[in-house]
């Protein structure tokens, strides 16, 4: 049901304002040699507040879900150093964690990604998709807040890339800038199937390549070449490659600039 008043939805500014709290909170200084410092009540009080006007769309009670929510805090955390030292590890321009954390867009997109994605699997509405649009907008990584990912994933450059709600990419597998993980059509009939692919572990996409479909699967360990096309699936240990015919020639003239 589409709701027009505006006092059954929270606030806009609020949410990207507690999504950057939450960031500050997972990673207060430079580097991961200390602990982080989660201001627990400080985050209850911003997600009781945006939960209000959602109580009766809520399937858990608030309170209970913002404890949940803060529980899961720690574990999420865990992820994102698992994530940041993929990138450190893969990345010969990364020097340091240091780097990887404080300026790649990358991580940044999925380190939103992953807080939203909790309260996504808590059934919580509209926030979790205003936290990931509001990562889109500063990094151009689009990554639905309902996308399945595992760990050490990691996003090279990231300008461009699409992850669809329903896609389940698993661990170790590194994507690249245009790169589209998206779905064959966009029906409402679809809204309740799996409409985008499976990436399975171990997998590389370079840039600007698209796969789209619920039954696509990339198998593992298997190499996706820039500007590849896919809408059928791959077995593991595959290389797909896109083949184009460059023409060089010898001008007989200089330009004229």
């Amino acid at each position: 049901m589409i709701r027009n008043n505006i006092n059954t939805l929270p606030s806009k500014i609020a949410t990207i304002n507690f999504t950057k709290d939450i960031c500050i909170a997972l990673f207060p200084s430079v580097g991961v040699s200390k602990k982080s410092n989660i201001p627990d009540k400080k985050i209850k009080k911003q997600l009781a507040r945006l939960l209000k006007p959602l109580e009766d769309r809520l399937k858990h009670d608030r309170k209970k879900l913002t404890g949940l929510f803060i529980k899961s805090l720690p574990r999420v955390r865990e992820k994102l150093i698992s994530d940041a030292s993929f990138i450190l590890k893969n990345d010969p321009a990364a020097t340091c964690l240091d780097e990887v954390i404080m300026t790649y867009p990358g991580f940044y997109a999925i380190l939103i990604y992953r807080i939203a994605n909790v309260l996504y699997r808590y059934d919580v509405p509209l926030i979790p998709r205003i936290m990931t649009e509001y990562s889109h907008s500063v990094t151009g990584i689009d990554i639905h807040p309902g996308a399945t990912i595992g760990d050490e994933f990691f996003i090279d450059h990231g300008t461009g890339i699409v992850i669809g709600e329903t896609s389940i990419i698993g661990n170790m597998v590194k994507i690249y800038q245009g790169v589209t993980i998206g779905a064959l059509s966009v029906g409402k009939d679809k809204v309740y199937k799996k409409r985008h692919p499976t990436i399975e572990d171990k997998v590389i996409i370079y840039a600007g390549s698209t796969i789209l479909g619920g039954e696509t699967t990339i198998g593992h360990d298997s190499i996706i070449g820039g500007n590849v096309w896919l809408t059928s699936s791959v077995p593991p240990f595959s290389l797909v490659q896109h083949k184009s015919k460059v023409t060089i020639r010898k001008r007989k003239y200089a330009l004229n600039v």
